[in-house]
């Protein structure tokens, strides 16, 4: 979950088995500029190679703006695909 830094965990498990998360769902209430930050800010902690799932810890509470929604979903997509080489 988001409380565990997502590189100690890939240091504990190796390239075994996939990480599956890592972003509160909490960051949504931030601007868009900050949601991007944190997504680049995991996507590095995680570096390279494949078994990294990207979501949220638990889901999207019912009061975020959809649109930050959007910012954390399309920040992904775009800032993921130099870490899959």
């Amino acid at each position: 979950d988001w409380t565990i830094d997502i590189s100690n965990a890939k240091a504990r498990v190796g390239d075994k088995v996939a990480l599956q998360g890592n972003m509160d769902p909490s960051m949504l209430y931030a601007s868009p500029q900050r949601i991007r930050e944190e997504v680049a800010h995991i996507l590095s902690d995680f570096v390279e190679g494949s078994g990294h799932l990207f979501n949220l810890g638990h889901g999207i509470h019912l009061d975020v703006d959809p649109e930050h929604a959007g910012v954390f979903i399309d920040a992904v997509h775009e800032l993921s695909a130099p870490y899959h080489k």
